[in-house]
């Protein structure tokens, strides 16, 4: 009873001096970490700090407590900053069946220069977004499993890109597969906490880290968020530089 009562004791503690890290409790009641954003040195990211790229203007709208795409045409709008080291937090949510979409870092400024609609870059780290949805949609498409992708936080490179993937990996080892299935729903508000530093990347799902890559290259650039044939919104974008 004694140690039960210090963990406790640690844990509170920990959280007071800790405010950016909050425990969650999470469908199957384990306790997750939640990195929500809100500690030192972590600012928001909202219209001003992005820019159209090969989108429509209205694609992309930026609304009171959302920024909402209508997924048409397929194209990215971008950061107009780079980044190198950073932490960064953003929900996202599917509002069709089967939807696509993701979340581009390190995308040099080449790939984005003269791209057109409909065109996706031909650099970067995708952490990808999709609705469970897609698979049944896919194989009933194709008559074929969809054993090269999961619906619960793939990463992997894009393009001219290149990234060493964390297992598991997908059959032919280019991408990184969760090793959890964490993603809820189309409608539901999802959670990832991604960290870029020296070249890895991993993330987190709804308080727990499932996927990643390291010796990515290149390790510098903007963050892209994604428009792929289906409406999808982001809120609650914040980011942390890191040295």
């Amino acid at each position: 009873m004694k140690r039960k009562i210090s963990v406790g004791l640690c844990l509170a503690a920990f959280l007071c001096l800790h405010p950016a890290l909050s425990v969650s409790q999470e469908s199957q009641g384990r306790p997750a970490a939640r990195i929500d954003g809100s500690g030192s040195d972590w600012r928001s990211l909202g219209e001003n700090d992005f820019r159209q790229v090969n989108c429509h203007p209205q694609t992309w709208i930026w609304q009171a407590d959302a920024l909402h795409c209508s997924g048409s045409p397929i194209g990215v709008l971008a950061t107009k900053q780079t980044f190198v080291n950073f932490e960064m937090v953003v929900q996202w949510r599917h509002l069709h069946p089967a939807g696509n979409s993701g979340i581009f870092i390190w995308a040099p400024e080449q790939a984005l220069q003269e791209l057109k609609p409909d065109e996706l870059p031909k650099y970067g780290i995708e952490i990808q977004a999709l609705d469970h949805g897609y698979a049944e949609q896919y194989e009933q498409r194709t008559g074929k499993k969809g054993d090269w992708f999961t619906t619960n936080g793939d990463v992997f490179a894009v393009g001219k890109s290149t990234m060493i993937p964390f297992p598991p990996t997908s059959p032919n080892g280019s991408r990184s597969f969760p090793k959890k299935n964490l993603s809820k729903g189309m409608g539901e508000w999802n959670h990832y906490y991604i960290r870029a530093i020296n070249g890895e990347v991993r993330l987190w799902v709804n308080g727990e880290e499932v996927s990643g890559g390291k010796e990515c290259q290149p390790r510098s650039g903007c963050i892209c968020l994604e428009s792929e044939g289906s409406p999808v919104e982001f809120r609650q974008l914040r980011i942390r530089e890191l040295p």
